[in-house]
């Protein structure tokens, strides 16, 4: 770097450099110093030429007893700034900058960088290592920010990031959070927020994100919550959220906006889910979804019609998940209701003559799920033949011989497929009397085949 060539504005950010103290390149226009600024002016600051940042941050000068560091705020940096691969033990700080070329940063390795309240065109750093924490509040970025397989230390801190552009984070890992709280990231018709394999520490703190585009985050894990608390996705005709095959603790939608746009969540493991059913879009893929607890506390009936949308049409192990999970909440009820509800959808994947007989199954007994309706049902029949049979009793088999003819005995006889009280052998009605009593041996075996069947599942279940 020739000295000789510096302006003003960079002379004085070549001597703030070795003693790592911050300079407001905004000095120079009468405005005084913020050398903590958060959020500026969007104005244009004075030149300050990337190569001479350039310059400083591979081979600048540094004083006895002081730590140098680039801390350079309100300033418009010209010309491209090209850290590929570099090797830079500084805080790298330009805040509230206008980069007018996109910089370089692809497997740079840095001890911090803060990039807040600035404006670019984009941001190329793949494979970048941040040592500290990569700070992006309130940039706006009018391209991609390409961030995939980037290694950060610390926190990716982006809260109201502004991206005209995709935001790639494929299989980057940051040891701490991810904070895209309340970002804008716009996109339509490709991917606002691509972060497949994505490693997290804590938490991603996506509350109040704006998305315009497809937000995957396939194979994601997160040691604590992923978190859309207020978001807006919004992707009609394509997928909104891609969250297949993801971990974490905690997976929030409180108060978020109706999602546009497929959702995903197959294959993911969640320890809690809280959603409401208004959030979920009119497709969805669920198989393999795995949760224990969900919130809010709703009845299986405002639940149910999720599953009815999988994408992959019926899915056994949904309703199985959703049912285990009212049972570990000692809901019970519910979760008969939603075992009943699989039996149902899976009738509707059947045969003619399976579903016929499933029809059965369900207005008998609900297979088997519903016990009070066998009772209902027998005692409805038993009535019918006691009735019956106690104003036209039937002739004896064998005249002259068996016992006395006993309407309830009879009846109760025909119904139960397994007992013998010897009355359905002695007597053989004739007629309309023989029909019903075929009526009452068929209905008997009906009920004994369902009610079995319901008690093997609820011994399975056990």
């Amino acid at each position: 770097m020739d000295i000789a060539n510096l302006t003003p504005l960079e002379s004085r950010i070549r001597h703030a450099f070795a003693r790592g103290e911050p300079v407001d390149a905004r000095q120079d226009h009468g405005a005084p110093a913020r050398p903590d600024i958060v959020h500026g002016p969007d104005t244009t600051g004075p030149p300050v030429r990337a190569g001479v940042l350039r310059g400083l941050l591979l081979s600048g000068p540094e004083e006895d007893g002081e730590i140098p560091a680039l801390r350079l705020t309100g300033a418009t940096v010209t010309g491209r700034l090209d850290l590929a691969y570099a090797e830079i033990p500084y805080l790298v700080r330009l805040a509230d900058c206008d980069l007018e070329s996109t910089p370089d940063l692809r497997g740079a390795r840095i001890r911090a960088l803060d990039l807040r309240a600035s404006r670019m065109p984009g941001l190329t750093a793949t494979a970048l290592h941040v040592e500290g924490d990569l700070l992006l509040a309130d940039c706006r970025v009018s391209g991609p920010v390409r961030l995939g397989h980037a290694r950060v230390e610390g926190d990716i801190n982006a809260p109201r990031l502004v991206a005209h552009g995709q935001v790639v984070l494929e299989a980057a890992q940051v040891a701490c959070a991810l904070d895209l709280e309340d970002a804008r990231l716009h996109n339509p018709g490709g991917h606002a927020l691509d972060a497949p394999g994505l490693s997290l520490g804590t938490l991603l703190n996506a509350g109040g994100l704006n998305a315009d585009g497809k937000v995957r985050l396939t194979g994601t894990r997160a040691g604590g919550w992923i978190s859309f608390i207020e978001a807006r996705l919004h992707n009609p005709g394509g997928v909104a959220l891609g969250l297949s095959s993801c971990e974490a603790r905690q997976l929030t939608f409180r108060d978020a906006e109706p999602i546009k746009g497929d959702v995903r969540l197959h294959h993911s493991t969640f320890r809690a889910i809280e959603a409401h059913p208004s959030v979920w879009p009119e497709t969805v893929r669920l198989e393999g979804l795995v949760y224990e607890f969900l919130s809010p506390r709703l009845p299986a009936a405002q639940r149910l019609p999720l599953l009815e949308r999988d994408q992959d049409g019926y899915a056994p192990h949904s309703y199985e998940q959703l049912a285990v999970t009212y049972r570990g909440a000692g809901e019970d009820g519910e979760a008969r209701t939603v075992l009943l509800a699989a039996q149902r959808r899976h009738r509707r994947t059947l045969p003619w003559p399976a579903r016929l007989w499933g029809h059965v199954q369900d207005v008998t007994v609900g297979y088997g799920f519903r016990p009070a309706r066998a009772v209902t049902w027998l005692l409805a029949l038993l009535l019918l033949g006691v009735v019956t049979y106690g104003l036209h009793e039937p002739p004896q088999s064998d005249p002259g011989k068996g016992p006395q003819f006993n309407a309830v005995v009879y009846t109760a006889d025909l119904l139960l497929p397994v007992i013998d009280f010897g009355q359905e052998k002695a007597f053989a009605p004739t007629g309309a009397h023989q029909w019903l009593a075929a009526l009452l041996v068929a209905a008997g075996w009906v009920f004994a085949t369902t009610v079995a069947a319901g008690v093997a599942r609820s011994l399975k279940r056990q």
